[in-house]
């Protein structure tokens, strides 16, 4: 049949991956570094993956293509979950829920010591990992942020990590959508701000874009704002 779907301009891809997490049917993949319409009929023909490219290398044509189905992408959605599910190490240590306590009195300059001190109050801190009803959500301040920042700010800790519950991840090399977790975390706990670290390059736009998104679908209004960091460590925002 004849019908609208969305093409894909190789030349102009920068494969920053956001299309990929912005396609729910799963129509679009990595390929050799380039996004790709894998299979025509999990492309429904909407086009949420258009704004989110930052390049323009997505348009829409007219040709004939299966017809969109359904079905089909239910089932190929179904399976990734279950692969994902699959993939968690259940049972391991590293994804049990716990508070750290600190000293909110100790100073990290202190003259006694050259060392700079962690302010991290929770574990896990990966997206994936964090249990979506952890005690350490009730009445929290959270930092969603882009795991190369923590590298490249060096007050990292101090600045941003200081009394807020952080969260990390890379919307370019995790699989999936983040928005649909950090969705059920603000929906269900009582978050009282939200602050988005992010690195400059274009990939880094998948983390900010689903806070938005998250926030957006959780119905709170919470106070909310975004800090970009430069490749050489500045704060550019």
């Amino acid at each position: 049949m004849i019908r609208k779907i969305i093409k894909i301009d190789e030349e102009k891809c920068n494969g920053c991956g956001l299309c990929v997490d912005a396609c729910h049917e799963g129509a679009i993949g990595m390929v050799d570094g380039k996004a790709k319409l894998l299979r025509d009929d999990y492309c429904d023909g909407l086009g949420d993956c258009l704004p989110v490219c930052p390049t323009g290398a997505i348009s829409f044509e007219e040709r004939e293509a299966a017809p969109y189905d359904e079905a089909a992408v239910k089932k190929n959605m179904l399976n990734k979950l279950k692969k994902q599910g699959e993939k968690l190490p259940c049972g391991c240590p590293g994804t049990q829920s716990k508070t750290i306590q600190r000293d909110r009195g100790y100073n990290n300059s202190s003259a006694n010591s050259n060392e700079n001190k962690s302010w991290l109050s929770q574990w896990p801190v990966q997206i994936k990992l964090v249990p979506v009803n952890a005690p350490y959500f009730a009445g929290a301040n959270l930092l969603v942020a882009a795991d190369c920042t923590a590298y490249a700010y060096g007050d990292f800790h101090n600045r941003f990590i200081r009394n807020r519950v952080i969260l990390i991840g890379c919307p370019k090399l995790d699989e999936g959508d983040y928005s649909d977790k950090l969705t059920a975390i603000i929906k269900n706990n009582d978050i009282k701000s939200v602050t988005v670290v992010r690195m400059e390059v274009p990939c880094c736009g998948g983390i900010e874009n689903a806070v938005k998104k998250a926030l957006q679908n959780s119905g709170k209004f919470i106070p909310w704002q975004v800090v970009t960091i430069s490749t050489d460590g500045r704060i550019l925002d």
